[in-house]
């Protein structure tokens, strides 16, 4: 029996068919590699690395999608973007779009697509890494293509709020948590009003990470549009000093959500550790990006020429990387474990390798030495090796009999952690917190106290930028339900 073309077209096998065919010819396509400053112009200015997609660039790799049926790529993204939706209307040109859908569960899609590590969280979950054996769709890449369009179209849209309820509520910390708490909250119809301690807006956001990786200016219009939602913001306010849990209920605030981060550094208590010329990495980091150090402001920096970081993390990458910044001539990461066990993003490290920044794995400091004015000139390394695996199959370092080896340096940066401050937790009566000084919550990040909401580092102990913007936004639901039972 013949059939007519229509209902030829109409055969499930031939749509099946054609799908195939076009996702094999996505599959085909490789993965857009985003443009870099020259490695030897960079590393002498403040510049931001890399440069962006253009929108050629960025259709085509939207284009790589394979419109998944059951997508993964959602659950790798702690904030929950909509990821083959933003996706999806890039590939069909509509950046404006992608961007309001980016932003209907993202604060700051600016500054997450520049610093998250999308590689270990959205594009780990891609069919092409989980799958087949092929680089990930470059999600983070598209979703800064997105944030930047729209920023620079000059169409920025205000997401919708619910309305005003008449609730105030606060923060304490303009870092990642508290803004995406803030937004979210604003959004559901609260009167929110975030304090922070600095007299800058953005936490970590601004003293943690250099301008050549997240340039202040992409944070400011992210901030500007939170005040946009009807967010408040009051700096040089310390929550526990200035004002009190107490105060601000005398105020009105029916709920308080805690992101003040982990600003504490840790040291690994070895002699010369108070040598002029040692310090962390927290205030090395601060005083550079947020006192204007880098530009002879009125607190400089101590610039060595042979400056040692310790440490293997995002931080220490930005801290060796700063320092080749400032003239160092000999710059190196000390990590105690393998490279291949560094926690920093792969990307970070690419950057600083190319940037003249030498590794040093394997070595960890015992002892450093001064000089007869007190400051360090040189530091003893224990050479290390990796043991036998433990229980979790990860094999530690252990110590190589007789290795010592001594290095001159005039500058080290001690980057391994930062605890949580104890001001905020220990000024409020009956708030539980662990051994580590972390505020304790359930999985609302709801506290002891009913009306007290965490997240982020004073929660984590430690978390990137994203990890907090997660809490920032459980805790916003969280509250928002509690709210509304009482």
């Amino acid at each position: 029996m013949n059939m007519d073309n229509n209902t030829k077209r109409n055969e499930p096998w031939r749509e099946e068919l054609r799908k195939s065919i076009k996702n094999k010819e996505r599959a085909d396509k490789s993965r857009v590699h985003m443009r870099e400053l020259p490695a030897d112009y960079r590393n002498k200015n403040n510049e931001e690395v890399n440069c962006g997609l253009t929108k050629e660039e960025a259709l085509n790799e939207a284009k790589r999608c394979l419109d998944c049926p059951a997508p993964s790529c959602t659950n790798g993204c702690p904030v929950g973007i909509d990821i083959p939706q933003f996706v999806k209307n890039i590939e069909r040109g509509e950046i404006l779009e992608a961007a309001k859908i980016i932003k209907q569960t993202s604060a700051l899609p600016a500054v997450c697509s520049r610093v998250c590590p999308q590689e270990k969280q959205c594009e780990a979950e891609c069919i092409y890494a989980q799958k087949m054996g092929k680089e990930a769709v470059a999600i983070g890449y598209l979703e800064r293509f997105a944030a930047d369009y729209e920023r620079e179209s000059g169409q920025m849209a205000v997401p919708e709020c619910a309305p005003s309820n008449g609730i105030k509520v606060a923060a304490v910390g303009s870092g990642p948590a508290g803004l995406a708490f803030a937004s979210d909250m604003a959004k559901r119809g609260y009167s929110v009003t975030v304090f922070e301690a600095l007299h800058e807006i953005g936490g970590v956001l601004k003293y943690g990470i250099p301008e050549f990786r997240l340039p202040n200016s992409i944070i400011d219009v992210e901030i500007e549009m939170l005040k946009k939602l009807g967010v408040e913001i009051v700096t040089n306010c310390i929550v526990g000093k200035t004002i009190t849990f107490e105060d601000l209920q005398a105020q009105g605030y029916k709920a308080l959500f805690v992101g003040s981060g982990a600003g504490l550094p840790r040291f690994m208590n070895i002699p010369g550790e108070n040598l002029i010329g040692v310090m962390s990495s927290n205030e090395y980091l601060t005083r550079i990006n947020l006192m204007g150090a880098l530009r002879d402001g009125d607190t400089p920096v101590l610039s060595g020429k042979n400056v040692a970081i310790i440490g293997g993390g995002n931080t220490a990458m930005d801290a060796v990387r700063t320092a080749k910044r400032l003239g160092a001539e000999h710059a190196m990461i000390v990590y105690r474990r393998s490279e291949a066990e560094m926690p920093a993003r792969i990307e970070e490290i690419k950057h600083a390798k190319e940037e003249g920044v030498e590794f040093m794995p394997l070595h960890n400091p015992i002892e450093y030495i001064g000089d007869e004015k007190g400051r360090v000139k040189q530091m003893r390394l224990q050479k290390m090796e990796l043991g036998e695996p433990d229980a979790s199959g990860r094999r530690s370092p252990v110590e190589i009999p007789g290795a010592i080896e001594t290095i001159d340096v005039d500058t080290v940066i001690v980057s391994i952690g930062v605890s949580p401050n104890p001001l905020v937790p220990s000024s409020i009566k009956d708030l539980s917190v662990s051994k580590w000084g972390t505020i304790t919550v359930n999985d609302g990040m709801q506290s002891s106290v009913p009306t007290i909401f965490a997240g982020g580092d004073i929660v984590r102990g430690g978390a990137t930028v994203i990890l907090a913007m997660g809490d920032g936004r459980r805790a916003a639901a969280a509250m928002d339900e509690y709210l509304k039972s009482c």
